[in-house]
């Protein structure tokens, strides 16, 4: 399992975004592009920053299960490139060690105050789930 998780974590990062999907009050699926850092080595937790005043925070502090959902580039002869479906558990953390420990200098185009930007959530998002297919090979996780 850890040398499939391994082989993902280096496909995940040439994928510049990943869809974060929550579930609102109303019960209905909100889906939203979140930036997939390929700077940090995916070890089935992955990491997001936003602020305290979105509905994405509103709805994981109601539910904290989330979908996350990756797509990659065409493969070698024009196969369908890479495609990820992680079930996660999300937490909101608002503590600035924390956001130290995971920030990366690509961030500050979002949030040019740093880690000091006003009302910043970072969230972690622990995969339960792992469903990935890859030209023929697919294959689920379970962590």
């Amino acid at each position: 399992m850890k040398l499939i998780l391994k082989e993902l974590s280096k496909k995940m990062r040439a994928i510049d975004f990943t869809m974060l999907t929550t579930r609102t009050a109303g019960g209905v699926l909100a889906s939203r592009p979140m930036s997939n850092n390929g700077e940090v080595d995916y070890d089935g937790d992955s990491w997001f920053y936003t602020t305290e005043d979105t509905s994405m925070v509103a709805d994981i502090a109601t539910d904290p299960n989330v979908g996350l959902t990756l797509s990659g580039d065409k493969g070698l002869l024009g196969k369908p490139g890479i495609f990820i479906a992680v079930e996660a558990t999300a937490e909101l953390i608002r503590d600035k060690a924390q956001f130290e420990a995971h920030w990366t200098k690509g961030l500050d185009r979002w949030f040019p105050q740093g880690v000091e930007t006003p009302g910043l959530v970072l969230i972690k998002a622990h995969a339960n789930r792992i469903a990935y297919w890859d030209g023929e090979d697919e294959g689920e996780l379970t962590l």
